[in-house]
């Protein structure tokens, strides 16, 4: 593993509020809620790295919306390490903001990528995948990309084909890696079966290694617009001044457009750790507490009602009379009550809502 002085960590915590509505808000996202426990996923994420990245080599990207509940959750990152973008411009140019910054404090950085709305409770084997990871990308030209092993075939995630083991000669890890063929988009549900059935494709969970050097010098190969960005914010005498100027201008894309489908050398580690994306109330009932067949995060009265998802963040009393399969959110503000084959559909809620409930 990289010496942990070398060794630095890039959290993408910005994403939107609205899937999780009513409990969610612009100003307080996934990532910022206590949806499991008396912790949010953004606090987990940090605790996850405890041993291996310290404090100070930590940097959190997020908006100027949620900046000041960033702060207040990641009191424990130096306030110079939470940076909000000043406009919305897809990953691509979010981890291009994030590698400057870290090539600005340490050029011979190997550094991660990581969302902050992941639920994983394995820490132990995440902590050996990231850093057999990190080995890889400190000790070869490589691009490495964590990918989860499918249990279904889901159309709603990006796809790695992977193929031949790669060649490491020198490189102590545990976690087999694998050569990229090819990211695959989104598929249709049947194309979605046979990648299950073919068995050499993983889940793109979004978690990306790399030395600094490595990046740069792909992104100059394949996106220039972001590698002059890079150098611009480490050449700069005002960091912030810098990003407010020219992020702006970054053309939006997804980093897996942008640099990883047409980089050289990327390589794909399987995850041996639990991982949940938590992409609606669904994947919430999963985790919480079972009341005579209904999944609820504080007690409820219920008649011949089951299968229901009910989260009460007040003190007030939910009743069920004869009903099945709903989501049931109370805020105090609002209630949400939907038919879960409906739960995708949150969002267009969301929009027809007045300004101060989004």
């Amino acid at each position: 593993m990289p010496s942990s002085e070398n060794t630095y960590a890039l959290i993408l915590a910005g994403g939107s509020g609205t899937r999780f509505w009513p409990l969610s808000r612009d100003a307080s996202p996934k990532q910022l809620l206590r949806l499991f426990g008396e912790e949010t996923l953004l606090e987990q994420t940090i605790q996850r790295l405890e041993g291996l990245v310290p404090l100070e080599n930590i940097f959190i990207l997020t908006n100027a919306l949620q900046e000041a509940a960033v702060r207040q959750i990641a009191s424990q990152i130096p306030a110079e390490n939470i940076v909000a973008e000043p406009a919305k411009r897809d990953t691509a140019p979010a981890i291009a903001l994030g590698i400057g910054l870290v090539a600005a404090r340490n050029p011979q950085a190997t550094m991660m990528v990581l969302p902050s709305d992941q639920l994983i409770q394995d820490v132990a084997s995440f902590q050996t995948v990231l850093g057999d990871a990190l080995s890889i990308a400190e000790g070869s030209d490589s691009l490495v990309t964590i990918g989860i092993k499918p249990t279904w075939a889901c159309p709603s995630y990006g796809y790695v084909e992977r193929e031949k083991p790669a060649a490491l000669s020198g490189i102590e890890h545990s976690t087999p890696a694998f050569e990229v063929k090819r990211f695959r988009e989104k598929p249709d549900p049947a194309l979605a079966e046979s990648f299950l059935e073919q068995g050499n494709f993983s889940w793109n969970a979004g978690m990306f290694i790399w030395s600094v050097k490595s990046v740069v010098h792909q992104l100059r190969l394949h996106s220039s617009e972001l590698a002059d960005f890079v150098g611009e914010i480490q050449q700069a005498q005002e960091v912030l001044a810098t990003i407010d100027r020219q992020f702006g201008q970054l053309t939006p894309i997804s980093i897996d457009y942008a640099l990883m489908e047409k980089a050289d050398h990327v390589l794909n580690l399987e995850a041996t750790f639990d991982w949940d994306d938590v992409g609606s109330w669904l994947s919430v009932g999963k985790y919480l507490p079972d009341q005579d067949g209904n999944a609820t995060n504080q007690p409820l009265k219920q008649i011949d009602s089951g299968d229901n998802i009910v989260f009460n963040a007040e003190s007030q009393t939910i009743a069920l009379l004869g009903v099945q399969d709903l989501i049931v959110v109370n805020t105090g503000d609002a209630v949400l009550v939907a038919h879960k084959s409906k739960a995708d559909g949150i969002k267009k809620i969301v929009e027809q809502l007045p300004q101060e409930l989004r």
